[in-house]
């Protein structure tokens, strides 16, 4: 992912600006005062932008947007109106588009949050918008968030009613407590249920690729406030759409592998009267990479359909020797009296960034509508 943003990308953005730069001076006499005798527009223009271009190679990608960011502001003027006056000409050309966004925002931010007039605060915000459908701005919103929650959030409960869905999702998105790569926002996770009105507004949402943000947002919360996610989730679904229960059901996922007493209850997950056969497994020992298939059956002694959630654990070893847990969703199923249901699957052991597999006896277990059945025990090697 780190060629995202390579010298080509950080060529390509210099073109861009340096073309915007000079249509802008030719209409706007304040870009060739003093004031404004910055790099970027000096000959040859956007010197820092072009020696970061030649210094991304090496760096991951975050690593890779800074650079590029603060050899924009190096280059430009601090003068915040006159680069969001550049950016904004920027995005007249179609081509100012893809990663390259991701510096120019964090540059938006910066010079937003910097300037002594309290309104370009709020254009720095608008002109977030304007570029996400370019790339999400969903990592440079979090500053703004993070200087003045509630202001932010003022602007971004209007983006709910926007036309365009990449305004929509930046605001579920951006405000996501636990959102992959970004930094964390102390005043959300603080204040959890300050982006639930953001929610509420989105749910149904007529974009699939919104909704999912939304869900994903929900998800999030449930980490520190399940009630509060449990809550929502039960109002969403007394006013549902045909999309509200694939909504809930993403959003509630994690509480679900948790068996949440509310999630279970919300998806229809209830005490059920089944008896639940131990795991067959195809192999005593897995040696890594590799798989451990196993397989069980599920019957329904009691008297009326039961709708299962069919999850799975795998006990993993540590690197002292203890075990840490993990859920994975299997299936779900409704099985009618006196029915048995045989579940098959592959479960994969190779190296992944996110966990460091370790020699020793693991087990497996079955968690269906939160409880556990039938824990087996197997060896992993190296």
């Amino acid at each position: 992912m780190n060629e995202l943003i390579d010298r080509g990308t950080v060529d390509r953005l210099r073109g861009i600006l340096t073309e915007a730069a000079a249509r802008v001076a030719s209409v706007e006499p304040a870009f060739t005062e003093p004031a404004f005798a910055t790099p970027a527009f000096a000959e040859p223009p956007f010197p820092a932008l072009r020696q970061a271009a030649h210094g991304v190679d090496g760096l991951n990608l975050r690593a890779r947007s800074d650079l590029v960011s603060a050899a924009l502001e190096a280059d430009l003027p601090d003068d915040y109106r006159a680069v969001s006056r550049l950016f904004r000409a920027a995005l007249e050309n179609p081509g100012f588009d893809d990663w390259m966004i991701w510096p120019v925002s964090e540059t938006t931010t910066t010079l937003a949050l910097a300037s002594p007039d309290p309104r370009d605060f709020d254009d720095g915000l608008a002109l977030l918008a304007e570029l996400t459908p370019r790339l999400t701005a969903e990592f440079a919103i979090r500053r703004f968030l993070e200087a003045d929650l509630e202001r932010s959030l003022a602007s971004v409960e209007r983006w709910t009613s926007s036309d365009d869905e990449h305004v929509r999702r930046l605001a579920s998105e951006g405000t996501r407590p636990f959102l992959p790569w970004a930094r964390r926002v102390r005043s959300v996770l603080a204040s959890p249920e300050s982006t639930v009105p953001i929610l509420d507004a989105l749910y149904r949402d007529e974009s699939e690729y919104v909704r999912r943000s939304v869900a994903n947002h929900l998800n999030d919360l449930s980490r520190e406030q399940p009630e509060l996610v449990t809550a929502v989730a039960a109002g969403w679904l007394r006013h549902p759409d045909e999309n509200t229960v694939r909504v809930v059901r993403h959003g509630l996922r994690t509480l679900v592998k948790k068996a949440h007493p509310g999630a279970l209850a919300l998806m229809g997950f209830e005490e059920a009267a089944i008896s639940v056969s131990e795991p067959v497994l195809d192999t005593a020992v897995v040696t890594l990479p590799g798989e451990l298939g196993f397989a069980f059956e599920v019957t329904n002694e009691g008297e009326t359909a039961t709708r299962l959630g069919i999850d799975y654990v795998v006990y993993y070893v540590k690197s002292n020797g203890s075990h840490s847990e993990k859920v994975f969703k299997l299936t779900t199923a409704l099985i009618e009296p006196g029915a048995t249901l045989r579940v098959a699957k592959r479960h994969a052991f190779r190296p992944m960034t996110t966990r460091v597999h370790y020699a020793g006896e693991h087990a497996l277990e079955l968690q269906i509508n939160g409880r556990r059945y039938a824990k087996t025990g197997f060896d992993v090697v190296l």
